[in-house]
């Protein structure tokens, strides 16, 4: 049995950025150069959305870089990419996006346990510079509790 290496690769960004709500986990389509540069690591996905196209669902600016051993056959490493979700999910998110201040933002890419590669998306609402001010004072207070929690 072979050891699956363990790819994630988050978007801590978002989390600063958003208010997430829902999450789905959807399939992505790839070509064969695309999952082994994935496999190695090399993904990012700090400026990347989906966007709707003819009733499906689309990640734009994900970049993947090109694979080390890949040739003349290698991919574009910010090419549009399609989400592969159910047709009642897809409504349900593109019915959300619709309304005003939504978005749609993947969070995470990592690998299946049966090799496929998957990316977690949520459903966004923009912060106000207020609210992240108020994450940041937060993250610091949890921060601080877990520091002095070591030494007592």
């Amino acid at each position: 049995m072979a050891t699956q290496n363990k790819v994630e690769i988050k978007n801590k960004k978002a989390e600063f950025e958003y208010f997430l709500t829902n999450r789905y986990e959807a399939g992505i389509v790839l070509v064969g150069t695309e999952i082994k540069a994935i496999k190695e690591g090399k993904a990012n996905l700090v400026d990347a959305y989906c966007t709707f196209r003819k009733n499906e669902l689309f990640v734009m600016g994900m970049h993947i870089g090109k694979f080390s051993k890949g040739t003349h056959y290698n991919h574009d490493p910010f090419q549009v990419r399609k989400l592969l979700l159910n047709k009642r999910e897809l409504k349900k998110l593109y019915a959300k996006v619709k309304q005003k201040g939504n978005t749609i933002i993947p969070t995470r890419l990592f690998i299946s346990e049966r090799g496929y590669a998957k990316l977690e998306i949520a459903l966004a609402q923009g912060k106000k510079k207020y609210d992240k001010r108020k994450s940041i004072k937060e993250k610091d207070v949890r921060r601080e509790m877990d520091r002095s929690s070591k030494y007592y």
